[in-house]
């Protein structure tokens, strides 16, 4: 019978000792920043990787998100399409115990969320009777209702350590797969570089415990992320192009906006809505598009006497269009990734410049007293996408639509840096999404 052998190159580290330790992992990732343009690259290591330091924030992209040439005539269209993840989505979805309305219109989708949704605030119900057409509750892996595994959120909006277990990780959500006597995990294995014969992977080579080690396989999968997966080919041997480059994220600007009479904070997890209003639409052939998130935490509060809560922030996050100049390179001589970050798009910064006058007319109409943008972006979204580009052709994309190697067989990367775009959506989904059509392509 099939074997699965896990190469994890941090330690377990169990909720527990996350929250007696406050944080993640033990290790911290060393990178080499290069370019004219510092930015954090966020993610985690250790076994359950980004499911535990992630905020749980689920949403799908919209269906003209895999077809931005197409319908805006900017970026490029995916090799996939929205109809064709749609089941995969739905059985993610399921695995992670999504919370979600029921209400949605934006995008088709066959089955009702496993889960309700949480809670509004009075903002939210105040947004949401004005344009219900674009202002949805967040699709969230922050448990409404309590499980087995999950306790239900408390609401305390510290997600990245949530300390009642309420948030879908690996540990809480899928370690019984790793139960199974066919699967094996060897903890502090880190992947130097996949064995290639004969245009073939056959294996990895490894470092475990000071040694060099190898492991042979029938089918490789390459899952560390849009900054190492990169590094990792390369160090490989293999070469394209486009292999590293294109790396890139969202940018985000907060807004904090002070309301007349409607108190804010009466949901039930930290982030309660989504506005789609500036979304998608024609303003994608002159900019970027923009998700609003509206916040249910009160750490920022109005002084006036009686009226602290009359306030909501607002995260605005914009899509980038990916550029050759940002890229990761592997580096022979320290084995620690070169990252390369020049700055966001035009097509992005037009967006956040046309925020003001948009957001101006999109609230014109509610009782709202004042509207603050903050001037400078928000250092990360923690979002890594873009390095190992798929598509149909080999000359300009890296990886096939099933997310299989162009130029190696037997080996298949996964993650964001296959995507040809970034949406202005959380990928955390669309990747599960892609992961899950990727096993079932290459099992036909």
């Amino acid at each position: 019978s099939a074997r699965v052998r896990v190469l994890e190159k941090g330690r377990h580290h169990r909720h527990a000792w996350q929250l007696e330790q406050q944080r993640n992992s033990a290790a911290t990732p060393l990178l080499n920043h290069t370019g004219t343009h510092r930015k954090d690259w966020q993610f985690n290591v250790g076994f359950g990787g980004g499911s535990n330091c992630w905020w749980a924030c689920t949403p799908r992209f919209l269906p003209n998100d895999f077809r931005l040439k197409s319908a805006y005539g900017v970026g490029d269209d995916w090799p996939v399409s929205y109809d064709e993840l749609e089941a995969y989505y739905a059985i993610a979805e399921q695995v992670m115990q999504v919370s979600g309305p029921e209400d949605y219109t934006l995008y088709p989708r066959a089955i009702a969320y496993p889960q309700p949704p949480h809670l509004f605030s009075d903002v939210d119900c105040c947004f949401k009777q004005h344009d219900p057409a674009h202002y949805y509750h967040q699709p969230t892996a922050r448990a409404s209702i309590a499980s087995a595994a999950r306790n239900q959120c408390c609401g305390n909006g510290v997600c990245q350590l949530c300390p009642v277990n309420a948030k879908f990780t690996i540990e809480n959500g899928l370690e019984a797969l790793y139960a199974d006597p066919r699967v094996s995990v060897l903890m502090e294995a880190e992947a130097a570089a996949i064995v290639i014969e004969n245009k073939q992977a056959t294996g990895v080579s490894f470092q475990h415990a000071g040694r060099t080690h190898e492991v042979k396989g029938d089918l490789i999968a390459l899952g560390a992320n849009a900054i190492y997966n990169p590094v990792i080919l390369q160090a490989s041997g293999l070469e394209h192009p486009l292999l590293g480059k294109r790396l890139h994220e969202q940018v985000s600007v907060d807004v904090l906006v002070d309301m007349d009479g409607v108190e804010n904070f009466q949901g039930s997890t930290s982030i309660t809505g989504h506005w789609y209003a500036l979304y998608d639409g024609e303003h994608r052939r002159e900019h970027a598009g923009c998700l609003i998130e509206c916040w249910n935490i009160p750490n920022i509060l109005r002084s006036e006497q009686g009226r602290w809560r009359e306030t909501v922030k607002m995260k605005c996050i914009f899509e980038d269009l990916p550029q050759e100049k940002n890229y990761v390179r592997h580096d022979a001589l320290t084995q620690i990734p070169q990252v390369h970050f020049d700055g966001y798009s035009d097509y992005a910064k037009r967006g956040i410049t046309a925020l003001d006058r948009k957001l101006e007319k999109l609230l014109q109409p509610l009782p709202v007293e004042r509207i603050h943008i903050e001037t400078t972006p928000n250092p990360t979204e923690a979002h890594m996408i873009g390095t190992t580009v798929m598509g149909n052709d080999p000359a300009n994309s890296v990886l096939a639509r099933d997310l299989s190697s162009h130029q190696v067989s037997n080996l298949v990367v996964l993650g964001s840096g296959a995507f040809p775009t970034c949406s202005p959506s959380n990928p955390t989904l669309t990747i599960c999404a892609l992961s899950l059509w990727s096993a079932r392509n290459l099992m036909r």
